[in-house]
């Protein structure tokens, strides 16, 4: 909504972070909520294993494709612009997904909602960059991405207790009606303060072509590739993964709200010492070192207090690298480029996300052994971790070099 930006307070910062978590918290959630249930999935639609995944997979994918245009339209038509299209865009195909009809509809609603959300997700650092102090750049973006490790852990959480508690079109009713809240939030109170745009027609060769002379950029676009290639991998298949251990669905859908969980807390913490501090690089490490050690006893967990401890440990230093992230990527592009790198971003992010999901189906060492999967898992923690060596230091870099 227009409005004059002289007119709105520094302190609605806060409130405009808050409301953006919403979006974001439902994008996240309407992905997951169906891994936990894939076994169900299975039988409901008598599909095989990975068609069943189909519910997963288009989110990553549609990224890949989507991403880019949504950065530039960020930056052309503002954040707020982009950020309220792809809610309105979600909650339309949340809502249809209430008809319970065949598998391809629910696939079809899946990537309708996939659609929307990198219209959502590219705009928080352009959010950032317009409200907050470069000091607090990751602490802002730690917190925006708070909302979608909430949505994560709400998906994989509630998925199971509300399908077996009512019928499959009142559960999704139930995500469709938080879904429909947080985008009219977001839309009527949400404001831009000075509105940093950029004329994205005019400047896609030019942007494209800075981004990606710059050799930490580069390197952070391929970590993305290989970390959120990781993180999709993981959690697209954790209860397979799992269920070898004597892990049921509902246990596996909790160790995946406690991974989430722990992310929260490490995404409240790990980025605010890193403004403190004011480094990246090391926590990247950290990140990428701490992963690597907590992936096998993780996924050879059996059902008991240490897979929640795991999975707590493993989301606390390994989720709040995505916020360091997004905040190297607008330190090393600049904030004028912020939604085009950031889209960038995505969609390495997301091109491993799909990569990383069809190498573990396809070299899983049989129909339920994912040891080869798992293997794949820590090959590509290992690569994050030796580029992360190879990044420079981001913080109070203005421009990509």
């Amino acid at each position: 909504m227009p409005s004059e930006p002289k007119a709105i307070p520094p302190r609605y910062r806060w409130v405009v972070l808050i409301l953006f978590t919403l979006p974001a918290a439902m994008s996240q959630m309407l992905w997951l909520n169906f891994a936990p249930l894939l076994t169900e999935i299975q039988k409901k639609y008598r599909v095989d294993e990975l068609a069943s995944n189909l519910l997963i997979l288009p989110f990553p994918l549609v990224y890949v494709l989507i991403s880019i245009p949504a950065g530039f339209l960020t930056d052309k038509r503002g954040y707020h612009y982009a950020i309220s299209l792809g809610s309105i865009i979600m909650a339309l195909f949340a809502t249809l997904r209430i008809y319970d009809g065949p598998f391809w509809f629910l696939v079809l609603c899946q990537v309708g909602i996939a659609i929307g959300q990198p219209f959502i997700i590219n705009g928080i650092s352009k959010l950032v960059a317009d409200w907050f102090d470069h000091e607090q750049t990751a602490l802002a973006t730690g917190i925006g991405t708070l909302g979608m490790f909430i949505g994560m852990a709400l998906g994989m959480a509630l998925a199971v207790p509300l399908s077996q508690s009512m019928s499959y079109s009142a559960a999704m009713g139930v995500f469709a009606i938080m879904t429909a809240v947080s985008t009219l939030l977001f839309v009527l109170f949400a404001r831009e303060r000075h509105g940093i745009k950029d004329d994205a027609t005019a400047a896609m060769a030019r942007d494209l072509k800075q981004l990606f002379t710059s050799k930490n950029l580069k390197l952070i676009f391929i970590i993305s590739f290989l970390a959120l290639g990781y993180f999709n991998g993981f959690t697209g298949w954790l209860e397979q993964i799992l269920a070898p251990n004597g892990v049921g669905a509902e246990a596996a859908g909790n160790a995946g709200a406690c991974l989430i969980g722990g992310g929260i807390l490490g995404a409240a913490i790990i980025p605010a010492i890193s403004d403190a501090i004011k480094r990246r690089k090391p926590f990247l490490i950290v990140c990428c070192f701490a992963a690597g050690s907590l992936t096998w006893p993780l996924c050879r967990a059996v059902d008991g207090p240490l897979l929640y401890v795991y999975s707590v440990l493993l989301g606390f230093f390994f989720l709040p690298g995505y916020a360091l992230l997004l905040a190297a990527t607008e330190e090393f592009a600049g904030r004028d480029k912020a939604g085009s790198a950031t889209g960038l971003l995505m969609l390495f992010g997301n091109a491993g996300g799909v990569v990383v999901l069809l190498l573990m189906d396809a070299i899983k060492s049989g129909p339920k052994d994912w040891t080869n999967a798992v293997y794949l898992l820590l090959a590509t923690i290992a690569a994050s971790l030796l580029l992360a060596l190879f990044v420079g230091e981001s913080f109070r870099k203005n421009t990509a070099n």
